[in-house]
């Protein structure tokens, strides 16, 4: 066991190393920044408040109110449970790693794992793809995609490794298909549509 760790974390830091400090470029270095940003996405947030409720009235704000839950509970987890539990630090405030890291944003809270802006993004996204993908089916691709983005720009920037967006990733992922199906079970939008159909 101790071996598969050492190999794993061995891996996570090979991978970390190309992707924060070789694979870079100019161009990247003044967008990517933006993608890990909240106030870069308030906008998509604004539109989904508003949006949702006026398409489905009641079911609308039960939605909202469940898509906020999921941030809460994996925002929770990841950042008042875990993190104080593995102590891992970031990168950023890795002493080894200061002669190479290429940090483009403050570094942060002293411990990374898991990602919080991982677990988060992956848990909304998730819950939006397993609620509203079965009125679109493209919600699922721009929804992952979406958390992606988010989680590959937070190794970029050097404020974490490839192994606590995953597992971030991971643990949202998790939040998100539960309260999903909670909310289908329960608070199903297609029930919205099929009223309006028959109004």
């Amino acid at each position: 066991m101790h071996r598969i760790h050492d190999t794993l974390i061995y891996w996570d830091h090979i991978c970390w190393y190309y992707l924060n400090t070789q694979w870079h470029t100019p161009f990247l270095d003044s967008i990517i920044p933006f993608f890990r940003n909240q106030w870069f996405w308030t906008p998509l947030y604004l539109f989904l408040a508003i949006f949702i409720p006026l398409k489905f009235s009641k079911r609308g704000l039960v939605w909202c109110l469940l898509f906020i839950l999921c941030f809460v509970i994996s925002d929770q987890v990841s950042a008042t449970l875990m993190k104080p539990y593995f102590h891992r630090l970031r990168p950023c405030h890795n002493p080894y790693l200061s002669s190479i890291i290429h940090q483009l944003v403050p570094c942060g809270g002293q411990y990374g794992f898991p990602s919080s802006h991982a677990s988060n993004h992956f848990s909304v996204g998730i819950f939006s793809a397993v609620t509203l993908g079965r009125l679109a089916k493209w919600v699922w691709p721009v929804a992952i995609l979406w958390a992606l983005l988010v989680s590959f720009s937070q190794v970029y920037v050097g404020v974490h490794y490839p192994l606590d967006v995953t597992c971030g990733a991971l643990l949202g992922t998790i939040v998100g298909v539960l309260v999903g199906k909670v909310h289908n079970r329960y608070f199903d939008l297609r029930e919205r549509e099929v009223v309006a159909l028959q109004a």
